[in-house]
């Protein structure tokens, strides 16, 4: 590694060092203020305005999405375009979330009044107690960082950070107060990995169609044949609508070792798994995937209420 190599590393790693450490002295600092935003949040009948200029702005976007996807509805309102008829956006039963790190920025003062004269409630988000903003604001949420993590000691870093981790903890905070729950998060992310598994059924994504069955007596050539047009790795073995057994690509492998010459002698039911794995249609995926974790398996037998062979649902369908 070379000298400038080295120079560039530390520099990297005191930035993340210096936001840590605002990140510490904040920690230590939530207090009364902090549960005061979260009860007026809470308690609000409308949604949560989350507004910022410039680089405070990027963040309250991201603090917007975070807690509209949270459980507390919310959006981001741009408070120059407000100041010029946006502020129709905002209805009396919502709360106003307003960022700025030295809470002087114009465009956020500007909006100030009509938030009064609305009957809003207005949480703000500055570095700075003493502020305009602050001052007018019926909750201060500090985040005040001894220095920015700039090399200049100018461009936002520490501050924005400081801004990003404050919207998570509301967050976080009212996702707790709310009893948020898994299955909540996947109602409003439906399109998501997490969202798919805890609402989709195992009968949406199982195969049917041209199920790899075989009889209890299917020999080893028709084994071998049957799981490779199967595509699936495996057989089932049913006998008068009856599962017998299951046999998988793996069972072959072993076998060809165990039995070597006389491998072609053997029948299915010679080395099947007798009592495989099941599943019902209507159980959902994040089911079905427990169960194959929990067995250290890749598929499992879609079967009736009655015990019929109706699907097959590998790992590999539910990670899709």
């Amino acid at each position: 590694m070379t000298t400038f190599q080295e120079e560039l590393l530390t520099i990297g790693r005191k930035t993340i060092h210096t936001e840590a450490e605002a990140l510490a002295v904040m920690e230590q600092s939530l207090g009364e203020e902090f549960l005061r935003a979260v009860d007026i949040i809470l308690n609000c009948r409308g949604k949560l305005i989350v507004t910022g200029m410039g680089k405070s702005g990027h963040i309250a976007c991201k603090i917007a999405a975070t807690l509209a996807s949270t459980g507390t509805p919310s959006f981001f309102l741009h408070p120059a375009e407000a100041f010029h008829g946006d502020l129709g956006m905002i209805s009396k039963e919502d709360v106003v979330l307003a960022l700025s790190f030295s809470g002087e920025t114009d465009e956020i003062l500007k909006i100030v009044p009509f938030v009064h004269e609305n009957g809003n409630k207005l949480i703000a988000i500055t570095g700075k107690a003493q502020s305009s903003l602050a001052r007018n604001a019926d909750v201060h949420l500090d985040i005040m960082v001894r220095e920015e993590a700039c090399i200049l000691k100018l461009a936002p870093t520490s501050s924005t950070t400081a801004q990003l981790a404050m919207g998570d903890a509301l967050a976080t905070t009212l996702m707790h107060a709310r009893k948020f729950t898994a299955m909540d998060f996947a109602r409003l992310h439906p399109g998501g990995s997490l969202g798919r598994r805890l609402l989709m059924t195992v009968g949406h994504v199982m195969r049917k169609e041209e199920l790899p069955v075989v009889a209890a007596d299917c020999s080893a050539t028709d084994m071998i044949h049957r799981i490779s047009k199967g595509g699936l790795g495996l057989i089932v073995i049913v006998e008068n609508d009856r599962i017998e057994g299951i046999v998988t690509d793996g069972d072959v492998r072993r076998a060809m070792e165990k039995y070597r010459a006389d491998f072609f002698n053997i029948r299915a039911m010679d080395i099947a798994t007798r009592n495989p794995k099941t599943i019902t249609a209507d159980q959902k995926l994040i089911a079905a995937e427990k169960r194959m974790t929990e067995n250290k398996i890749n598929s499992l037998l879609v079967t009736s209420s009655d015990g019929r062979l109706e699907g097959v649902i590998q790992l590999y369908d539910i990670k899709l």
